[in-house]
């Protein structure tokens, strides 16, 4: 029978870390105000915190491998709770820049963390699928809710409340992570590899500063010599994990199926899913005159339906049609939603424009999140299921960067409403491409074994 406590300290974290992604869009005008800071300096506001999050998730996945998954949940969750405290009292531009930083420094390791721990505590498939869905919703709900939350709080309380918020949610997990938590198993004997670790972070967060620079006017050149120097700091790294017995990222993982397969599509799930939220608050507040708060609560029927789904129609789908069935039909589903969105008018009506599309985007974020996250987290040894769940959400971060800056970019050189729209049927073009890329890399019998364990 499925232990509750478990995954419900889990969800809460996982929804508040998730939250953080969006939920400072709306405040920073705010920010931008009281601390004297520039759009360009706003953007490194946002950007601090995405970038630690996808440049540390490898180093995040190894440590709970290495040290325990509950030991990193814990360390990662008290880094992530300090430093949005710190954020939340910042009175100058970069000590808010670097508490972000901080941020999703611990959110890359607190992630990793939590899917070993579900894999670990939840071995029987019934409970691994309930488990998994409960954690997949959250994950979504988070980035609705973050956009939902952030106009109301910055309005009433604020912008420092934005990060404040995050505190007691941090205590009280932490608190109870001890007694509810399983123990990990003593620390294990190994060399930790410092030099994979340089080499990877720094290709990665060059990476993801590249792909934001492409969006920049004239920055053109310059991301392509970023994007040059991160190819060669990723291939240093590929050839350190061939060469070193005890690796950050051993390559014999991608001989998994499930791993492979799941980083491919998950490139794709975050690359159609996250624009649209931007897209969407582009087009309500730019030519439908809503209001920051209005724009935030149009998208919040999105949380309420995934949480919903989370726990009536999404375990039954997994068991019915496997994670990979759950994973194109997810997809499927949010493809449509784009499509909605594609037409939109110039005038807009909420309830027949936008609700059904948000309800359809609801249904399928979190069938695409326990479909191309559980299979490679399962399909592994439990040596290495923090490593396995860094490297699956590493691709989603990589796919979310190239696809806001490429769909808002697209929207912006097409310009007005129908850039808007152009933008929103790429993205279900690429949601469609990752259902197609699911048939036939993810269909077939799962299993909760590993061939990695070989070699």
């Amino acid at each position: 029978m499925l232990n509750a406590g478990v995954i419900w300290l889990l969800a809460v974290v996982e929804l508040v870390v998730f939250l953080d992604t969006t939920v400072i869009n709306v405040a920073l005008p705010s920010i931008g105000a009281d601390l004297g800071l520039t759009e360009a300096g706003l953007g490194w506001v946002v950007n601090a915190y995405l970038l630690a999050f996808g440049g540390f998730l490898l180093i995040g996945g190894r440590a709970a491998d290495v040290f325990g998954a509950r030991r990193a949940f814990v360390a990662g969750l008290l880094l992530f709770t300090i430093a949005s405290a710190a954020a939340g009292f910042a009175q100058t531009a970069w000590f808010l820049v670097a508490a972000r930083a901080a941020q999703g420094i611990g959110a890359a390791v607190v992630i990793p963390a939590q899917l070993a721990l579900i894999a670990r505590t939840y071995p029987d498939p019934e409970d691994n699928r309930k488990a998994f869905g409960i954690w997949s919703a959250m994950g979504a709900a988070g980035a609705a809710l973050g956009t939902a939350a952030g106009g109301p709080l910055t309005e009433f309380l604020g912008w420092p409340s934005i990060f404040l918020i995050n505190i007691p949610v941090g205590v009280v997990a932490l608190a109870l992570s001890s007694p509810v938590l399983s123990a990990d198993p003593p620390v294990r004997a190994v060399r930790l590899d410092i030099a994979g670790a340089i080499t990877g972070t720094a290709g990665l967060l060059l990476a993801g500063y590249a792909i934001g620079e492409f969006a920049v006017p004239g920055r053109a050149p310059t991301a392509w010599l970023l994007v040059a120097l991160a190819v060669v700091l990723l291939a240093v790294f590929v050839a350190l994990q061939r060469r070193n017995v005890e690796p950050l990222m051993p390559l014999r993982l991608f001989r998994v199926r499930a791993l492979t397969g799941s980083t491919v599509v998950n490139v794709l799930v975050g690359a159609a899913h996250v624009p649209v939220f931007a897209l969407l608050a582009l087009y309500l507040q730019g030519s439908q005159d809503y209001g920051p708060t209005e724009a935030g609560l149009a998208v919040l029927p999105v949380a309420l339906v995934n949480v919903t789904a989370s726990r009536t129609v999404i375990p039954a789908v997994v068991k019915a049609w496997g994670h990979a069935g759950t994973l194109a039909a997810g997809l499927a589903a949010q493809a449509a939603a784009m499509v909605w969105l594609a037409r939109l008018p110039e005038d807009t009506t909420y309830f027949a424009d936008v609700l059904p599309a948000a309800l359809l985007f609801g249904i399928g974020l979190p069938a695409a999140f326990v479909g191309v996250t559980a299979p490679a987290v399962n399909a592994v040894a439990e040596a290495d299921r923090g490593v396995a769940a860094g490297v699956v959400n590493t691709a989603q971060r990589v796919g979310s960067g190239i696809g806001v800056s490429a769909l808002l970019a697209l929207a912006g050189v097409i310009g007005g409403t129908t850039g808007l729209r152009v933008s929103f049927a790429v993205a279900a073009g690429l949601a469609v491409l990752g259902c197609v890329l699911t048939l036939v890399m993810l269909r077939g019998p799962e299993r909760a074994t590993t061939e990695a364990n070989a070699g």
